[in-house]
C-alpha cells in the first residue's frame, strides 16, 4: 500500500472543513487552504470555521491561504464547487509533483464542456491522477464525526485502495472503485432529482408523489448511467442511490431545500449553493446526446429557467403515455 501521510483540502467551506477533519481523524497531517490569506488567518486563530459553528478543527490541521504549500501535500481534496474546479485545479498545477493524486469532491459536469470533474482534472493537470469522492454525507455529520460511508473511485483501483486506505476510520468508511464515470453521474444526477423532491414537498403533493419522484428520478439516473458505460453496482450503491435517497428526503440538502422554497413560490435560500441548479442544464444536454429519456430531470431544467410553471410541468409528467416500468 502506497503511503499518503499528508492531505491538503483546497476550499475551506464547510464540506472542505468537515473532510479536513476526516483526514485528520484518519491520523494524517492536514492542511486547509482557504481562499485568502485573511480567511486562513481567521479560522486558524479561532480553531473554528464560521460554516461550521460549534466545531473546534483538530490539533492536526494546519491553515494556510498557501496554495504552494498546501501543493506538497502527497494528496490532494479539491472541495471547491464544481463550477469552480477548473480554475481550482489550473492554479494548482503549476505547484504539483508529477503524480500527485486529485480527488474531486464537488458533483456536477462542467457547463459549456459537459466534462465530468476527474476529465476537467485531467485536462488542467495532465500530470496528476484524478479521482473522485461521492456519496451521501452533509458536512455537519461529516465535520461531527457522525458515521458516514462515501464511494472513492479511480480508474487505478490499486489507487482507489490506497486512498481509502488513507481518509477511512471509524466513523468515516469510504469504499473504492475503479467506476469512476459512474460515481460521478450518480452525484450529479442526484443534486437534479433532489429539487424535484424538493418542490413536490414544497407543492405539497403528499407522501406518494415524492416516493414516485425518487423513484422515477432513480431510474433515469440508471438509464443515462447505462448509456455512459457504468455498473449497475455503482449506480445502486452508495453514489446513487444511496446518495439520491439522502438528498430526496432531508432539509439539509441545499438541492432539495431551492427546491422546496421554489415549490412555495419563495425565493432561493440566501447563502446556499446548490450544485443541482447548475448542473440541470447540463445533464439534459448531455441525456438529449445519448438520446436518454429524463422527463423528470428535464422539468427541472425548465422550471429553473423559466420556460414552464411548476403545475404546468407536474401535468406534463402526469400525462405522458402509460408504459411498462424501467
Amino acid at each position: 500500500m502506497t503511503a499518503f501521510n499528508s492531505i491538503a483540502v483546497i476550499g475551506a467551506g464547510a464540506w472542505g472543513t468537515a473532510l479536513a477533519g476526516v483526514a485528520a481523524r484518519a491520523g494524517r497531517d492536514v492542511i486547509l487552504c482557504a481562499r485568502s490569506a485573511e480567511t486562513a488567518k481567521a479560522i486558524a486563530s479561532a480553531r473554528e470555521n464560521p460554516k461550521l459553528p460549534g466545531v473546534t478543527l483538530h490539533a492536526n490541521i494546519q491553515v494556510t491561504g498557501d496554495l504552494a504549500h498546501a501543493a506538497a501535500a502527497d494528496v490532494i481534496l479539491i472541495a471547491t464547487p464544481a463550477q469552480n474546479l477548473r480554475q481550482a485545479v489550473a492554479a494548482l498545477a503549476p505547484h504539483l509533483k508529477d503524480g500527485t493524486p486529485l480527488i474531486a469532491c464537488a458533483k456536477g459536469i462542467e457547463r459549456g464542456t459537459h466534462k465530468f470533474m476527474t476529465e476537467v482534472i485531467a485536462e488542467v493537470a495532465p500530470k496528476s491522477r484524478a479521482a473522485i469522492l461521492s456519496g451521501p454525507g452533509f458536512a455537519s455529520d461529516v465535520a461531527r464525526g457522525l458515521p458516514t460511508a462515501v464511494t472513492l473511485a479511480a480508474e487505478n483501483e490499486k489507487l482507489a485502495s490506497d486512498l481509502v486506505q488513507a481518509l477511512g476510520s471509524a466513523t468515516f468508511r469510504p469504499y473504492h472503485t475503479s467506476d469512476v464515470r459512474g460515481v460521478e453521474i450518480g452525484g450529479a444526477a442526484k443534486n437534479v432529482l433532489a429539487i424535484a423532491a424538493g418542490i413536490s414537498v414544497g407543492k405539497n403533493l403528499g407522501a406518494s408523489a415524492q416516493a414516485a419522484l425518487t423513484t422515477r428520478g432513480f431510474s433515469e439516473l440508471a438509464r443515462l448511467g447505462r448509456a455512459l458505460g457504468a455498473r449497475s453496482e455503482t449506480l445502486v450503491g452508495l453514489s446513487g442511490l444511496g446518495d439520491l435517497i439522502l438528498t430526496c428526503a432531508s432539509p439539509q440538502s441545499r438541492n432539495f431545500a431551492l427546491g422546496q422554497a421554489l415549490g412555495r413560490g419563495e425565493p432561493p435560500p440566501a447563502g446556499k449553493l446548490a450544485e443541482g441548479a447548475f448542473t440541470a442544464p447540463v445533464l439534459v444536454e448531455l441525456a438529449a446526446a445519448e438520446n436518454v429519456d429524463m422527463p423528470v430531470s428535464n422539468a427541472v431544467a425548465d422550471i429553473l429557467r423559466g420556460a414552464v410553471t411548476i403545475d404546468d410541468a407536474v401535468q406534463s409528467l402526469l400525462t405522458r403515455p402509460f408504459k411498462a416500468e424501467g
